[in-house]
């Protein structure tokens, strides 16, 4: 087990991504408890706008990435007004995919004002030293968020989570500011079966630098 906190943990800032639904705030709960460290989470659920984004995209989009924006930003000077490097820090999500998400759900005028918006907030994010991005079919996604039962997240459709997890793809093929770990999370089960998160665990120890690629082993394969 290594829910415990470990003796020194090999990354002092580590952000876990992916698209809804894939496990990014379940994982980065129990790594936080892994490593002892302070835990950042985005709190999509304070956003008063999104659930009217999810019912409506078109009539509550830019409402609803602004909130995120500042909310993000907001937690991230917190970080700058303290030493990055005092503490080890384990959030669910990464700022740059802010941007993903205007792209992808705002139209042309609406991202032209984000941007400025985004300019002038003149943010300084920290950088991770390491981002582990969990991968999963838009099947296993749609029933993880039914599973979990989060109301207003059941009115995200289908459309959406594939060029959602498109937009992912796009964003960490070109990915190189922090050492990279890709993993297919589609049948592992990081939260409630200790052995695939202990095989996780000792990849996100061992990771360095560069991009690798983990694939779980299946419930068949062992």
């Amino acid at each position: 087990m290594v829910d415990s906190p470990v003796a020194v943990a090999p990354h002092r800032f580590i952000v876990v991504e992916g698209p809804i639904g894939v496990g990014k705030t379940s994982l980065a709960r129990r790594l936080a408890r892994s490593f002892g460290s302070e835990l950042i989470l985005e709190q999509a659920g304070e956003n008063p706008f999104l659930e009217r984004f999810y019912k409506h995209p078109r009539s509550a989009a830019l409402q609803t990435q602004l909130y995120f924006l500042f909310q993000r930003t907001r937690q991230l000077e917190d970080i700058r007004q303290h030493d990055l490097f005092d503490t080890v820090r384990v959030a669910d999500y990464l700022l740059d995919k802010d941007r993903l998400f205007a792209r992808l759900t705002l139209d042309d005028e609406e991202f032209a004002l984000y941007e400025q918006v985004y300019a002038r907030l003149a943010i300084d994010a920290p950088v991770p030293d390491l981002v582990i991005y969990l991968q999963a079919p838009v099947d296993v996604l749609l029933e993880r968020i039914a599973r979990r039962g989060i109301r207003y997240e059941q009115y995200i459709e289908r459309d959406y989570l594939e060029r959602l997890q498109e937009a992912y793809a796009r964003f960490f093929h070109e990915y190189v500011a922090s050492p990279l770990l890709i993993v297919n999370a589609a049948q592992a089960d990081f939260v409630s079966n200790d052995r695939d998160y202990e095989q996780l665990f000792e990849q996100v120890v061992r990771m360095r630098r560069g991009r690798q690629y983990y694939n779980p082993l299946t419930t068949l394969e062992r």
